[in-house]
């Protein structure tokens, strides 16, 4: 789900005007390095870059980093920016509760706290009781809880712990009756959640095998395994449930049905959205894994069950999704169940709570959400209030409650109460934000793209905005990986508005709003499309009068910094700034590191020859060239980035600064004790946001 920002007043001191003289950027040697693929030789010059233990390379990012901190402290609106974003930050947020052995779980963030802080309560009247505070567990708050799972009486917490941004995370158990600890311990845990069995006795999790010291940020993830953990026994004796070893990119997540009689296994690769599914019947301690769903040819995500009868939702004939049930004792297909049929939405999630479905869609990237009968029967809709975002709506069948919060460009996120009964939602938090939402207003357009598709973009201003050409405008994108940007609030987006700035979001190919059809066309081969898609973005907000190139920056993070990545190297000149954030910038290397590899079901491989041509084509660390004047530019990435490796900016960096042909500043912000940004500490988020718009209030000209 995304964010926003909105406002009033916001006083910056006076624009300056800056001598265009040249910058001077740290000496980066090259190395002769050359690799051949499909017959087409390669340079990668700065190959060298990829070691990040290396102390050349420490020693380049400390002067990197001189450079853009230097520059940035120059810029005399920072400093009021940054408070203007501390004040925003300084407000009250809540996460959706949720409710295990009578008691209710919910994280709370008094404001500024670094990480949020976890409670209990018997009722939702009660005063909350602290559980866990992250924020006492390191110095600086780059300890995160990354991950709870309860047990089913609520007397014990499995939870996650990672340490300056890292995927990889460390699992503890505590005992919620006393507050304290039990002596369990599991390490090297990644892309993983903790799954118990009924009686408490032990849980579910996926971890790899322990990386070779050093190589621990950036050595390559595969053979994922599922392992068993009894309480009170070391993670030397975890049991191995089921692991693959002539399949080193399969992973594997497990979950136990409400009921507690089945373990179901959803197996991935990579991130396609395809799986596979597997169960194993707990009801019979020796039991094998049995295969259910092998084929790989649809997503399968299992929703609940009733007896031998499991519930999923699955785009199997069906893009936008469905809902079908499977009897495992009769798993022929032409057994299958539609119970949901596909609908004109995107399905987006189904939860079964209170014995109804209940089921979030997408209706062009913002939410919609209805109640069906276990039977597929439509019962009703969940009111919203607006053009937003919903999500949550977790509980068990036989709660009468259930929980969801709702955000959009305009509106702090809320938490609700939703009472099946009575059909009706109320605020159960609600955030006090200090800024005035109604002077704010959201739009929604549809740009026709390069061959002629509609493209959806939320368009977030002051009210009363004047269509001249001048207004300073971000426009953001991702585009990849089935992920949906729907309108969601963000206090920077808010400062953003405040001075006068423009935010865009374009809902591009390759993402989830409109199912995997969506998906699909903005993949591998068909990647194009999507900075297609940004590109078409921006020239109709230039030809709308909303800006103009001289006004307009790109933004993007992940997939969304290659996004920013490819458009600045393939259409320099229609932009005036831009910010790629942990951007995946090198498309030939991007599957040698980490997690890497699992991407290559939405980019390819340079492995293949067609797909490598078509990679080659847009990778953006390849494509820039000498003498070109490119957008005034600041990467940003950071130093425990074990997602997208930092190796991947400091190379586009280098490269840029090696070609850029103007004298507009070409910076790369390295942070440190941070990674790809789950987890982040809130003082850095802020750090971070106010460097970025204090660069992009100095180049647009504010």
């Amino acid at each position: 789900m995304s964010r926003i920002r909105l406002l009033t007043a916001f006083v910056l001191l006076p624009s300056l005007t800056f001598a265009a003289t040249p910058m001077t950027y740290p000496q980066t040697r090259k190395v002769d390095q050359s690799d051949v693929y499909h017959g087409v030789a390669v340079a990668d010059p700065y190959r060298w870059l990829e070691d990040d233990n290396a102390a050349d390379t420490k020693a380049w990012v400390e002067a990197q980093n001189k450079v853009t901190f230097d520059y940035l402290a120059k810029i005399p609106q920072r400093q009021a920016i940054k408070d203007r974003l501390t004040e925003l930050w300084n407000y009250e947020r809540w996460g959706v509760p949720g409710k295990h052995g009578g008691r209710y779980f919910i994280s709370r963030n008094d404001g500024l706290q670094n990480q949020s802080v976890l409670y209990t309560m018997d009722t939702l009247s009660a005063e909350p009781k602290l559980l866990i505070d992250p924020n006492k567990l390191s110095a600086d708050g780059t300890v995160a809880l990354s991950g709870t799972a309860v047990s089913e009486d609520g007397h014990l917490m499995a939870y996650g712990l990672s340490a300056a941004g890292s995927d990889w995370q460390e699992w503890k158990v505590r005992d919620i009756r006393t507050g304290n600890d039990l002596a369990d311990h599991l390490k090297w845990v990644k892309f993983s959640r903790a799954s118990w069995l009924k009686d408490g006795s032990g849980f579910f999790y996926s971890r790899y095998d322990e990386p070779a010291e050093g190589a621990k940020l950036t050595k390559v993830n595969y053979f994922q395994k599922l392992y068993f953990h009894k309480i009170g026994t070391p993670q030397s004796d975890d049991v191995l449930v089921y692991h693959r070893p002539d399949q080193k990119d399969w992973s594997f997540s497990g979950h136990v049905t409400d009921d507690g009689r089945y373990l179901v296994i959803h197996s991935g690769q990579g991130t396609d959205p395809k799986n596979r599914v597997l169960y194993k019947d707990l009801s019979r301690p020796e039991s094998p894994v049995v295969e259910l769903l092998m084929a790989f040819d649809a997503s399968y995500d299992f929703i609940d069950n009733e007896g031998s009868v499991f519930f999923f939702k699955t785009d199997l004939d069906a893009p936008r999704g469905r809902v079908i049930a499977i009897d495992v004792a009769r798993p022929q297909r032409e057994n299958w169940k539609e119970l949901i049929p596909q609908s004109a939405e995107t399905l987006d999630g189904v939860n079964i709570v209170a014995d109804r479905f209940v089921v979030e869609y997408l209706k062009d990237a913002h939410s919609v959400v209805r109640t069906f009968a276990i039977d597929g029967k439509p019962l009703a809709e969940i009111a919203l209030p607006g053009l937003g975002s919903a999500g949550g709506f977790g509980g068990k069948r036989g709660d009468r409650e259930t929980f969801y919060s709702y955000t959009s460009f305009t509106t702090p996120g809320v938490v609700y109460r939703y009472d099946f009964e009575t059909g009706r939602s109320e605020a159960f938090r609600a955030p006090n934000v200090k800024f005035d939402r109604d002077g704010f207003e959201t739009t929604q357009v549809f740009v026709p793209s390069k061959d002629g598709t509609k493209v959806p973009m939320f368009i977030s201003h002051k009210k009363g905005l004047k269509l001249d050409g001048t207004n300073p405008t971000i426009l953001y994108g991702y585009g990849g990986f089935n992920i949906p940007m729907t309108p969601g609030f963000s206090v920077s987006r808010v400062a953003w508005m405040e001075m006068g700035g423009v935010y865009a979001v374009a809902n591009l190919r390759g993402g989830g709003e409109y199912g995997e059809e969506w998906h699909e066309a903005g993949t591998k081969l068909k990647k194009q499309n999507v900075f297609d898609d940004f590109i078409a973005s921006a020239e109709w907000l230039i030809a709308n009068k909303y800006t103009s190139s001289q006004k307009l920056a790109i933004q993007g993070g992940s997939n969304g910094g290659l996004l920013v990545g490819a458009a600045m190297t393939q259409r320099p000149e229609l932009f005036k700034a831009a910010v790629p954030a942990v951007g995946v910038m090198d498309m030939l290397r991007f599957h040698k590191f980490t997690i890497g590899w699992a991407w290559k079901s939405d980019y390819g491989s340079a492995d293949d020859a067609a797909e490598f041509k078509v990679l080659y084509g847009y990778s953006p660390y390849h494509n820039l060239k000498p003498g070109v004047k490119y957008p005034s530019t600041m990467v940003t990435t950071a130093d425990h980035d074990d997602r997208v490796v930092p190796a991947h900016s400091f190379k586009f960096a280098a490269r840029l600064q090696e070609c850029h042909g103007g004298d507009n500043p070409v910076l790369i912000r390295i942070d440190v004790k941070a990674g790809h940004g789950g987890g982040k500490p809130t003082a850095k988020i802020i750090e971070e946001q106010a460097d970025a718009m204090a660069f992009l209030v100095k180049e647009l000209g504010m």
